[in-house]
């Protein structure tokens, strides 16, 4: 059994041999560093220029859609802004001033405007008002907080200025 262990343990020092004979061959019968980067084991692949520059073209068409959208996006909320805002300020006026003389009602938006601008030129403080459910837009020669005073100036409006002058009372 003595043997047979020492024979097994020299044989697995000339494997062990034989196995470090075999790498140092290789390490010294192997090309250099320099042959294997020039044959393309070991070179560095460089990224061509035009490929970087499409690259950064492209990042730079993105940048630019990316800003153009953000202005676009500004926009439309100032004008919805606007709208909001407009909208407001006609609620107000006319939960205020609800009593309205009419002196034209129009469906053609444009005759309602030049009738609005020949009052106005006669000092009155026209306003249009669109008539919910309809395509009719009327003209108010006048507005009033009070009904009393709607009244009494209708009845001299229809004496005075047209005589088929007619009250709207917005709800």
């Amino acid at each position: 059994m003595r043997n047979s262990l020492s024979s097994l343990f020299l044989n697995l020092l000339n494997m062990r041999q034989l196995t470090a004979f075999i790498v140092i061959m290789l390490l010294v019968l192997s090309p250099s560093c320099k042959w294997l980067r020039e044959k393309g084991f070991l070179k560095k692949r460089a990224v061509p220029t035009a490929v970087l520059q499409a690259k950064q073209d492209s990042i730079r068409v993105a940048d630019s859609i990316r800003k153009a959208q953000d202005r676009l996006l500004a926009l439309e909320n100032t004008k919805l802004d606007s709208i909001r805002q407009a909208d407001q300020q006609r609620k107000e006026w006319e939960s205020k001033y609800k009593y309205n003389i009419i002196i034209g009602s129009f469906i053609t938006p444009e005759y309602a405007r030049n009738f609005s601008a020949e009052f106005a030129s006669k000092g009155y403080k026209t306003r249009l008002l669109k008539l919910e459910g309809t395509q009719f837009e009327m003209v108010s020669a006048e507005a009033h907080e009070n009904f009393r005073k709607a009244v009494e100036r209708l009845k001299q409006f229809q004496d005075t200025v047209a005589y088929d002058a007619w009250m709207y009372i917005i709800k």
